[in-house]
């Protein structure tokens, strides 16, 4: 059970800390210092190498933490919780990586930065988003746990 809890937990820390790095931090450093087509190319290949570790850790997530559910029998109410918001996370990502990541490659690939400028606002609301919401599941498993 160690073993499961301990891939889930570093999974999100993959996830949600990277998100916060790129937000938090990448994001307004980008904007300040370079200009649009430099940016926008920069996102593109940042997401290039950022998005296979979320598929991974989405993947791992889900299967260790159906794994722990199981091996628990029960779930208490923040754990309904986290699997609720967590999955909402993974509908949110895969729509980002799907939709507006994809026309972010094709508009940088074809040096159409206005469309890029636009695929890359939608991405970068859902990942603002997703950072909520990653905060707030962390957030609500550990003030459950500590309640029960």
């Amino acid at each position: 059970m160690a073993l499961f809890l301990l891939l889930h937990v570093l999974s999100v820390v993959v996830w949600v800390g990277g998100m916060f790095f790129a937000y938090m931090a990448l994001r307004p450093v980008a904007a300040n210092v370079l200009e649009p087509p430099q940016r926008l190319t920069l996102w593109a290949g940042v997401f290039g190498k950022f998005f296979p570790w979320v598929w991974a850790s989405v993947a791992t997530i889900l299967l260790t933490g159906l794994t722990l559910l199981i091996m628990m029998g029960r779930m208490p109410h923040y754990v309904l919780a986290m699997l609720v918001l967590g999955v909402a996370m993974m509908l949110i990502f895969a729509h980002v990586f799907f939709s507006p990541y994809k026309k972010l490659k094709r508009a940088v690939g074809e040096k159409d930065w206005q469309n890029a400028v636009a695929a890359l606002a939608k991405i970068r609301r859902l990942i603002g988003i997703n950072l909520s919401l990653g905060l707030l599941t962390i957030a609500v498993v550990f003030i459950g746990r500590g309640l029960t």
